[in-house]
């Protein structure tokens, strides 16, 4: 046989593969090459900076104080500034057009005080210590203007007295007498939209669950908010379509039926949700839910959304979730093998009109002596049928 014949061969049998291989990632069908418009998508979820468990577990206000202490610590320790350049780097890598962002954090602090906890006052602490969104743009922009903030809405927003130097009696006497202050994290979602790509937006939206997790925080219950932003956009020249970037909630019982995040995702495709519309729809985010990776409780949301209509638009290969350590640095304790299940996805409510080019992951692996994240990121680049 010639080589040129054995070539031809070769070439006949990489055009049938690849596109086989592409459909199969995600269970998504692939678009014809050439055909429609392309879409680059983007999730991520940017970690907050601390596991808040020990504080939601806190048995006695010294309890409470004394975590709140170790979670600002670990927040400085999980150092935000670098962080911020290793996902920038992956962000301008894959240069999605559009990437909707969760736990996009802001802490603040002020004086010690338990008046913001006990609901006498509202939040008091207004000094800026991080803001990862604004850090975030800063290394984005290095240079040059590349993205633009489109929509942000506010979630979780709660403060506290905090030990954080760890010295004790140092803060006011009574109930708080070891904390010198108080820290308040205020957890954002952000769609973020690429400049000069040709990707024209309108109709901002933007929106908190009525389904709330409640938990008791020091005695006191406390509304953990979740939400969801959105936009409508047209992509160089494409029909324009729904773009619904959402968290769902982590802590959750999963016993529960429905759970709440399963109501949350009920919220998302319900008459007047984002997620419902004319326009077909792409929603990313955050689910805290898939329906095979996790535990039999957490598929709830998952399942909701497929039974509405969604369809998988993103990779399993690799999987994207979760360091296991809430210590980002290298050495620390999270391994690449960490990375077990998916809640992290790119779904369409319009299977036939947005199709899957490719997908993949990002950040499975230390850069500049941190994980950027306690999740990778997920990108798929999409093709929008007319």
């Amino acid at each position: 046989m010639s080589y040129i014949l054995r070539s031809s061969r070769r070439l006949i049998l990489m055009a049938v593969a690849v596109p086989l291989i592409l459909g199969l990632l995600g269970g998504s069908a692939v678009a014809k090459p050439g055909k429609g418009h392309v879409v680059k998508t983007m999730t991520r979820n940017i970690y907050l900076g601390a596991d808040l468990t020990p504080a939601i577990a806190a048995k006695s206000t010294n309890e409470f104080v004394e975590a709140n202490g170790q979670i600002l610590r670990e927040v400085t320790a999980n150092n935000f500034p670098v962080r911020a350049k290793g996902l920038a780097k992956e962000i301008l890598k894959k240069k999605p057009d559009l990437l909707g962002l969760q736990e996009v954090s802001l802490w603040r602090t002020g004086p010690p005080s338990l008046e913001p906890l006990l609901g006498s006052t509202g939040p008091t602490a207004t000094t800026v210590r991080y803001d990862y969104l604004a850090e975030l743009l800063k290394r984005l922009n290095k240079g040059k203007k590349l993205y633009r903030v489109a929509v942000v809405q506010d979630e979780f927003d709660f403060e506290a007295p905090a030990n954080e130097n760890g010295v004790p009696g140092d803060g006011p006497n009574g109930l708080i007498k070891d904390a010198e202050i108080n820290g308040r994290l205020t957890m954002r979602d952000v769609i973020l939209v690429r400049r000069d790509a040709g990707v024209v937006t309108s109709n901002p939206r933007k929106g908190n669950f009525q389904n709330l997790l409640v938990v008791k925080v020091s005695g006191v219950e406390v509304k953990v908010k979740r939400g969801w932003t959105a936009l409508d956009a047209k992509v160089r020249g494409s029909k324009k379509f729904r773009f619904v970037n959402t968290h769902l909630e982590a802590f959750d019982d999963e016993t529960q039926v429905p759970s709440i995040r399963a109501l949350q995702a009920g919220e998302l495709v319900a008459p007047g949700g984002p997620a419902t519309t004319k326009l077909p729809v792409i929603l990313l985010g955050d689910l805290n839910s898939d329906d095979d990776t996790v535990a039999a409780g957490d598929r709830q949301a998952y399942q909701a959304l497929i039974k509405a209509g969604m369809r998988n638009r993103s990779t399993d290969e690799p999987l994207s979730c979760c360091l296991k350590s809430s210590l980002l640095a290298e050495g620390a304790g999270g391994s690449v093998a960490d990375f077990d299940h998916q809640v992290d996805h790119i779904l369409t409510r319009d299977p036939k009109v947005v199709k899957l080019i490719g997908s993949s992951v990002t950040g499975r692996k230390p850069i500049n002596g941190f994980w950027s994240s306690d999740h990778a990121g997920v990108f798929s680049s999409l093709r929008l049928l007319p």
